[in-house]
């Protein structure tokens, strides 16, 4: 109640109109594989997290985000399961890996911050997974461009600081989520999402990824980068078996310094 209340009052024009058409430029688009059977629960917990992810995609799918307006994912998904409930799926909750009611839709937060990443839309509010308990299925995002989800608690927003309104698209196939973000005018740059300096490292007993997120602005027209800056640093706990030689000690190494 509060959560939602504070957003009613913070001063933000939330997103909430739904296009008739699509918009006539495509800023960017991605998909990525439904199942992950690395996961070492049933199948059928995956499957749940489809029925999720599509029954949030029915309120996503063709919103607007105007001028001046900030997109928030729960504020979009609110009423989501209002005549058809979530069904169980995987969640993280202090810590640990379990089954919850809407489990799963982190993936579609995730899709929609790789999307968002790719635009001129200014992020707001992004968390990232304190631990990761299973292998990322194969893609070519790099690590660390998660956005985790928690009603009441963990939300992703941006806002359209720009002159153009942009719009959600998302469709599914057999094994795939697809999600596209159009816009009303062709934007005049790419966009390009790298990860360096990938390390895993043990500390205090647990295991640690860290990597840092660039983003390179590229002119359409000239070919030629602009600008290239450092996002985001990400830290997160590992909760599965890596091998031995990709570790480095890092209390050994704070040591030595």
């Amino acid at each position: 109640m509060f959560f939602y209340a504070g957003m009613r009052l913070d001063g933000h024009r939330y997103a909430e109109t739904v296009g008739e058409t699509r918009l006539p430029y495509m800023a960017f688009e991605a998909s990525c594989l439904l199942y992950n059977s690395a996961t070492g629960f049933d199948m059928v917990y995956q499957e749940n997290k489809v029925f999720n992810l599509k029954l949030a995609a029915q309120t996503l799918n063709s919103l607007l985000i105007k001028p001046g307006e900030t997109f928030s994912f729960w504020q979009a998904v609110r009423y989501a399961d209002k005549h058809t409930p979530y069904k169980d799926g995987l969640t993280v909750k202090d810590g640990k890996l379990v089954v919850s009611p809407g489990g799963g839709l982190c993936q579609m937060s995730n899709l929609l911050f790789w999307l968002f990443l790719h635009s001129p839309l200014t992020v707001t509010e992004r968390h990232t997974h304190k631990i990761k308990d299973f292998p990322t299925p194969l893609s070519n995002e790099p690590e660390g461009v998660d956005a985790t989800v928690s009603e009441g608690w963990l939300d992703l927003k941006v806002k359209n600081e720009t002159g153009a309104t942009f719009q959600l698209g998302l469709a599914f196939d057999a094994n795939s989520i697809w999600g596209g973000l159009y816009a009303e005018k062709e934007l005049p740059y790419i966009y390009e999402i790298a990860g360096k300096n990938l390390s895993y490292f043990r500390r205090s007993g647990k295991v640690w990824q860290r990597i840092s997120i660039y983003r390179r602005q590229t002119s359409k027209d000239t070919r030629e980068a602009v600008l290239e800056s450092l996002l985001y640093e990400n830290l997160c706990e590992i909760g599965y078996p890596l091998p031995d030689h990709m570790l480095k000690d890092e209390n050994r190494r704070l040591a030595l310094a």
